[in-house]
């Protein structure tokens, strides 16, 4: 399974450009770990089908990607490379058609999640803007790059495009609802500007260069393991963050997670040039 999330996290960082957009479908089968959510399961599961569609439609690609996740053992900080080979799917699923249908079974006291779902999807090609972002933990230089976090740690997100353009960071928790990490609150434009080859480190007021008050995170955990998604996206274009709320002034501004689909799907509708990176993270109390 930890493979299958690795897969799917490659599968948004390619370059991603619409042409004639196609009705597609796919069915995908999750077994849970012990610890996920039901929510969880069901995202996990929405994704696989959500490939499975796009695979069968556009086909394949085979190549080496490599994950890179630092950890600490004992105070000493230790980097570990795990390379893998991964099918990427050739294409982009734009929207859903419908809702999708879940079958939630227990098979041997394990959480089955079974997902149908149908929608608009078009061929990827390469007119999407590259930029690297890198999740760091406990540090704002990249030996600090890590997926895994536990209850209390900081959170830092490093960020370099090849061009000028507009970032915005979002993160899904398991209920699932999507936060605003970037732009900051105090950001009343609605976009967060970046310029070409300027290395930056968000939610860092030592290392700011954009400005503004920097809204500090911290990491928090409520269960034993929560499985969180960070979406990055990036455009040379401009482009508003979704329409959230503020609910308390503990937490970031935020909105349900179908909203926040609906704003991605819109945007990266609009924009060819629109680039995305989801990455998978894991908080341990």
């Amino acid at each position: 399974m930890r493979l299958l999330i690795v897969i799917i996290s490659v599968l948004f960082t390619l370059p991603l450009f619409a042409q004639k957009a196609k009705r597609v479908c796919g069915e995908y089968t999750y077994y849970a770990e012990g610890n996920e959510s039901p929510n969880q399961a069901k995202l996990k599961s929405l994704e696989g089908a959500r490939i499975n569609a796009l695979a069968k439609e556009f086909g394949t690609v085979l190549s080496q990607n490599t994950l890179s996740i630092s950890e600490s053992n004992q105070g000493d900080d230790k980097d570990f490379f795990s390379q893998l080979s991964s099918s990427e799917v050739k294409g982009e699923w734009l929207e859903d058609l419908g809702e999708p249908e879940y079958k939630i079974d227990f098979i041997d006291n394990m959480l089955v999640v079974t997902c149908k779902v149908c929608g608009n999807a078009r061929e990827i090609t390469n007119e999407a803007a590259d930029f690297e972002t890198t999740v760091l933990r406990n540090g704002v230089e990249k030996r600090f790059a890590s997926t895994k976090f536990a209850d209390g740690d900081n959170l830092f997100v490093q960020f370099r495009s090849p061009q000028d353009g507009y970032v915005a960071v979002y993160l899904v928790d398991e209920t699932p609802t999507a936060f605003c990490l970037l732009p900051y609150m105090d950001n009343t434009s609605g976009q967060q500007a970046v310029k070409h080859n300027e290395e930056y480190v968000f939610f860092s007021p030592k290392h700011s260069k954009i400005g503004r008050n920097v809204d500090e995170f911290v990491i928090t955990c409520n269960g034993d393991v929560e499985r969180n998604m960070m979406y990055v996206v990036f455009s040379p274009k401009p482009f508003s963050k979704a329409m959230d709320n503020q609910v308390n002034e503990v937490l970031p501004r935020q909105l349900p997670y179908e909203k926040f689909s609906e704003w991605l799907t819109k945007c990266r509708k609009r924009d060819p040039k629109m680039g995305l990176k989801v990455i998978h993270l894991e908080i341990k109390k």
